[in-house]
C-alpha cells in the first residue's frame, strides 16, 4: 500500500536492533523538501539510539524505489535562495547517512532516478531486484547530478559516474549497477530479496555494535569535507536551475 499524502510518508520500526526506515510518496516515491528534511533528521536520531545496531532503508510499494527530488518543486524555483535550498535537500540526507554511526543497508525493489541513485550510493550495502534499473537524467534538463555525484563516485568510480551522467536518457540495468559496485546482491524477485535481506540484517545486528560502528567510520574515511562540498554543489545546481536553458527544458515537461 502506497501513501497518498502530498508531503509523503516516513515510518520507522525497530526490532531486534534493526531500524527499518520506510519512505513513500505518491509520485513514484520522489522527495519533496519536507520529506528529505524528515529523513535526514531520522538518520541523526537513529545514529544516537543505543537500541539500534543497523538501519534498513526502503521505500513503499513494489514498483519504483525513488524518482529523486520533486519535479514540481524544481519547476517552481524562482531565485537562487530557493534553488540552493531545493538542492540542499539530498545534500543533507547524504551527509546524515555518511555521519550516521550505524551501517545502512539499502533495499531497492525498483527503478531509481537521480537522487534515488544517490540514496542507494550513500547506503553501506545494497540489496536490489532485477527491476532496479538506474538513471541519472539531470543533464537532459540542463542541470547535473552534482550534489549526489560524490556519493556515486565513491561507490561506483568516476568512469561509471561519467557513463551515467553523460547518457542521461539511458537506463542501466541492475546487473550493470552490481558490476559497478552500487548493488551488493541482485535477486529475481522481491520475495527472494526480502528473505535473504532479513536473514542478513538479523545476523549483522547480532554482532558487536562497536565493531559495526568502527567499520562504518572506516568505510567513510576521507569524506569529512562533504558538508562544505555538497553545499557548494547545491548552490551551483541552484544557479543552473535558473538558467534560460534549464527553464526552457523544464517548460517542455509542464502539463
Amino acid at each position: 500500500m502506497s501513501t497518498h499524502r502530498a508531503n509523503g510518508s516516513l515510518y520507522t520500526k525497530i526490532n531486534n536492533g534493526v531500524a527499518a526506515v520506510e519512505f513513500g510518496h505518491p509520485a513514484s516515491n520522489s522527495f519533496v523538501s519536507e520529506l528529505l528534511g524528515r529523513l535526514a533528521n531520522e538518520f541523526a536520531k537513529l545514529s544516537d539510539n543505543d537500541s539500534v545496531s543497523l538501519i534498513v532503508l526502503k521505500s513503499e510499494g513494489d514498483r519504483a524505489f525513488c524518482a529523486g527530488a520533486s519535479f514540481d518543486e524544481l519547476v517552481a524555483i524562482s531565485n537562487l535562495e530557493e534553488g540552493k535550498a531545493f538542492f540542499s535537500g539530498f545534500a543533507h540526507v547524504i551527509n546524515a547517512m555518511r555521519k550516521c554511526k550505524k551501517p545502512i543497508v539499502g533495499r531497492v525493489q525498483g527503478k531509481a532516478v537521480g537522487g534515488g541513485v544517490g540514496l542507494a550510493a550513500a547506503c553501506d550495502y545494497v540489496y536490489a531486484t532485477v527491476d532496479a534499473a538506474i538513471k541519472l537524467s539531470e543533464i537532459s534538463i540542463g542541470i547535473g547530478p552534482f550534489v549526489i555525484a560524490p556519493a556515486v563516485e565513491r561507490k561506483m568510480g568516476k568512469a561509471a559516474l561519467a557513463e551515467l551522467s553523460l547518457s542521461p536518457t539511458e537506463w542501466k540495468n541492475a546487473y550493470w549497477a552490481k558490476e559497478k559496485g552500487l548493488f551488493a546482491k541482485v535477486f529475481d524477485s522481491i520475495s527472494k530479496m526480502d528473505k535473504e535481506l532479513e536473514f542478513h540484517v538479523q545476523r549483522l545486528a547480532s554482532y558487536n555494535p562497536n565493531a559495526l560502528a568502527e567499520m562504518k567510520r572506516v568505510l567513510w574515511e576521507g569524506t569529512d569535507h562533504w558538508d562544505e562540498l555538497l553545499a557548494q554543489r547545491a548552490e551551483s545546481s541552484g544557479k543552473l536551475a535558473l538558467s534560460p536553458e534549464t527553464k526552457a527544458a523544464l517548460e517542455k515537461f509542464k502539463k
